[in-house]
């Protein structure tokens, strides 16, 4: 009962087209961020900002990324750790060799510069799509760090190829705790979560969708499929490449290659396909399961030992977590294809409707 629509009635088209039209989902969506901005830096502790919520954060970032490329726009990625270290390394030399660049100027740079090496490498997609643009993507990922260990420039010539990340300052204050570059962190993918859902609902967002439903169809009604596709390669690489930019900055607080190996681009693919494959908030459930599920499985461990009195074997921990991933990600492929965006929208109809079955 406390979530129904009956008797909000909408009298102009701008009150029918909001992003929230419940009042309750208004409501709701106030307490979140004023939680997450307000409470959490207050009363969360140094762990829980510099080493959970903040990679959470940035992780979603990447996985909303990744999400407006396969989810939205329909064609297949395997790069994403490979944007992200653009938009890293290109921030980095950015703050390097530009006098004076804002920090936030530098992130620009960093993912407008995975926008254009992404533009490059979507240009199989015209040609190609499904397994085959999967495998050009992938090539992406390797040549992308062949390219950052090889070439001196990026790095600036650095013997180890691992590089601290420039002091943050942005009107004078400086990011130093970790309260500030979580704060810092949460703005910019707040801004760019809205900046996504708002794209799409617009043209271009439709034109995405268009593509991945049907690419003859929607070049027949006039969509040009080309740029559509290519547009949505570089989107989806802009956003990665802002990601990786916070990951150096405001998590690892290096710059360094091993970062953003093949691995990262499969934990973020596992994040949309788990979360919601075309969901906004799907990109932030599932960066939150995955990044929150090791340190549950964790607990859980240490409570087994408890109960059991024995010590359990690392490597079995470790093990244990693949092989539930591994089982989770093929049960949300068969049960549940769009993820716990679709779990969590079916449990807000039967709220609406409760307490008549359904």
């Amino acid at each position: 009962m406390l979530y129904r629509e009956s008797g909000q009635f909408k009298s102009t088209y701008g009150q029918d087209q909001q992003i929230f039209p419940i009042l309750q989902d208004r409501i709701a969506m106030v307490a979140l961020l004023v939680a997450a901005f307000v409470a959490v830096p207050i009363f969360g502790d140094q762990y829980w900002l510099a080493a959970i919520i903040t990679p959470f954060l940035i992780l979603s970032l990447a996985a909303l990324g990744l999400n407006i490329l396969t989810g939205y726009a329909g064609q297949l990625s395997l790069g994403t750790a490979a944007f992200m270290a653009i938009g890293a390394f290109m921030a980095y030399n950015a703050m390097l060799r530009i006098p004076h660049m804002p920090v936030l100027g530098a992130f620009a740079i960093g993912g407008l510069s995975a926008a254009a090496v992404g533009f490059v490498f979507g240009l199989p997609s015209l040609r190609i799509k499904g397994l085959y643009l999967a495998v050009a993507t992938l090539a992406c990922q390797f040549f992308v760090l062949w390219l950052i260990n090889r070439v001196g420039w990026f790095s600036n010539h650095s013997s180890s190829g691992v590089i601290t990340a420039q002091r943050m300052v942005i009107f004078g204050y400086e990011f130093v705790s970790p309260a500030a570059k979580y704060l810092l962190t949460l703005g910019v993918v707040a801004a760019m979560a809205l900046a996504a859902k708002n794209l799409m609902r617009s043209e271009t967002g439709r034109a995405f969708m268009a593509v991945r439903d049907m690419d003859v169809a929607a070049a027949v009604v006039g969509i040009p499929i080309m740029r559509t596709k290519l547009l949505a390669f570089a989107i989806s690489s802009f956003y990665c490449g802002v990601a990786g930019a916070l990951y150096a900055f405001c998590y690892l607080g290096t710059v360094e290659p091993e970062a953003f190996t093949l691995d990262l681009s499969f934990r973020v693919l596992f994040m949309i396909i788990i979360g919601g494959v075309g969901s906004i908030l799907g990109s932030f459930l599932g960066a939150a399961f995955i990044t929150l599920f090791p340190i549950l499985l964790n607990f859980a461990s240490k409570g087994l030992e408890g109960v059991l009195g024995i010590e359990l074997d690392h490597a079995m921990v470790s093990n244990t977590e693949a092989i539930i991933f591994g089982g989770l990600i093929i049960f949300f492929l068969i049960a549940e294809p769009n993820g716990l965006a679709r779990m969590w929208q079916i449990a807000k109809e039967k709220l609406r409707l409760w307490p008549f079955p359904h």
